[in-house]
């Protein structure tokens, strides 16, 4: 009696979570219930193959299942090779509607964190709602959904309609080099799209998705001084010495910068002495020096995040005043890598965050709010900034303890998530949408 009691419960939830829904859109909702084990099966697939960002064969392995399943589905895909830039390389897949209607870029990837040599290898089900495994959150869950809404939308007979561009990465976890080579693929996707989603896991709570990232970007602080006798430190021929110049630097940083709400600037690694050996693979070294020696040479290496251009540039601008005014017989040079760019908090943002709340409310999922964005960290949406008119991402797998042994995804929003993605791709593209161009 209890369990037909639970399952008259649970069907009369499902009923009511469609209550609100088109009757096109029913017919989406209840495909995506009906195949959810299927797409469990491809989950557990997918986390199974190893495809740590260095494991080449692994990350294509993952990437010709999915285009596979985009073939199938009427996409014209193809593999992008990522030897210029050290990878395996991305998917890619277009699919050219009938409609006029708003073209999607829907972003995922297909590398982990996680490579051969982890202790986490496989996908294992803890219980009914909780399944562990490399990748399983971040981020092949999100890819999971991408496929099966996409599926959903198919059989409604909806997908023909749409312009949808797909490039799933194989270097997001550690993205080759040069950036502008390994996500060029990615930037001329948004130039040709109007709306860009991610599948990302944002901060795995279902209640927000993300509307902005802050930039991610490393820096360099190479400092100089006289070596001498502690003794004379401080003189006119000798001066302040290497680790005085950078502790100034520093702290120039902290007092110049702290003030800037979202924006974040740390030190990460330090070495300082009469002599330095660095391992710019590794971000270490070491270093060898007395306390009766002046150092003469320090590093510091660090990174950078920021909430938009603007502030990025505001704040580097800020840290090369700050190493240009050296203390005495010192000099010192700041240098910045190319890194992920900021996606701004932009009105199109929050007005693609509203589509998708309205979606959530009448799924009976709940209302969504905006990540903060201290809470999100980098991902590849932000290199659709400044090209699309709205973006949001954080449409992935729930869980959490992403990037550890621990790893884990909940598995009762696979189908939950899978049905507010699709159904947000069939509004956004079935309905008037404002966009700037």
């Amino acid at each position: 009696m209890r369990r037909l009691f639970l399952f008259l419960f649970a069907a009369l939830i499902s009923i009511s979570s469609i209550a609100q829904l088109a009757k096109v859109e029913k017919k989406i909702a209840s495909y995506v219930e009906a195949n959810n084990t299927s797409a469990l099966k491809l989950l557990e697939e997918v986390v199974n193959i190893n495809s740590g960002s260095m494991n080449f064969e692994g990350v294509q392995k993952v990437g010709q299942i999915f285009r596979a399943k985009l073939d199938a589905l009427g996409f014209d895909t193809r593999w992008v090779d990522g030897k210029p830039f050290g990878r395996a390389g991305h998917l890619v897949a277009y699919h050219t509607g009938k409609g006029p209607g708003k073209t999607l870029l829907l972003i995922g990837h297909l590398d982990t964190v996680f490579e051969p040599s982890s202790t986490l290898q496989k996908y294992t089900v803890v219980n009914d709602s909780t399944a562990t495994g490399p990748g399983v959150s971040d981020m092949k869950g999100g890819d999971v959904i991408m496929i099966y809404s996409l599926e959903a939308l198919k059989q409604a007979g909806l997908l023909k309609q749409m312009n949808i561009i797909i490039v799933m990465t194989g270097d997001e976890e550690l993205s080759g080099r040069p950036l502008s080579v390994a996500r060029a693929e990615l930037i001329e996707a948004a130039k040709q799209a109007d709306i860009a989603l991610g599948f990302e896991d944002g901060d795995s709570n279902p209640k927000t998705a993300v509307v902005s990232r802050r930039s991610s970007s490393g820096w360099e602080l190479n400092v100089k001084g006289k070596a001498a006798h502690s003794s004379q430190i401080f003189t006119q021929e000798i001066g302040a010495g290497a680790i005085y110049e950078t502790s100034r630097i520093l702290i120039g940083f902290y007092e110049g910068l702290t003030s800037e709400k979202d924006l974040t600037f740390n030190p990460g690694m330090i070495l300082g002495g009469n002599e330095v050996s660095r391992d710019a693979v590794l971000d270490g070294g070491a270093a060898f020096g007395k306390g009766n020696i002046v150092a003469k040479e320090a590093v510091v290496t660090g990174d950078i995040r920021a909430i938009s251009p603007e502030q990025l540039k505001r704040a580097q601008t800020i840290m090369q005043e700050v190493v240009s005014r050296h203390l005495p017989k010192t000099e010192a040079s700041l240098t910045f890598d190319e890194g992920y760019p900021p996606l701004a908090p932009a009105d199109g943002n929050f007005e693609l965050l509203n589509y998708y709340t309205k979606v959530s409310t009448d799924l009976n999922l709940g209302s969504v709010t905006a990540v903060n964005p201290r809470d999100a960290g980098a991902a590849d949406i932000s290199f659709t900034a400044g090209y699309v008119d709205m973006a949001i991402d954080g449409l992935g797998l729930f869980g959490g303890h992403g990037h550890t042994v621990d790893e884990y995804a909940n598995l009762n929003w696979l189908p939950r998530q899978t049905k507010r993605a699709a159904l947000l791709m069939h509004r956004l593209t079935h309905s008037s949408v404002n966009l700037k161009r």
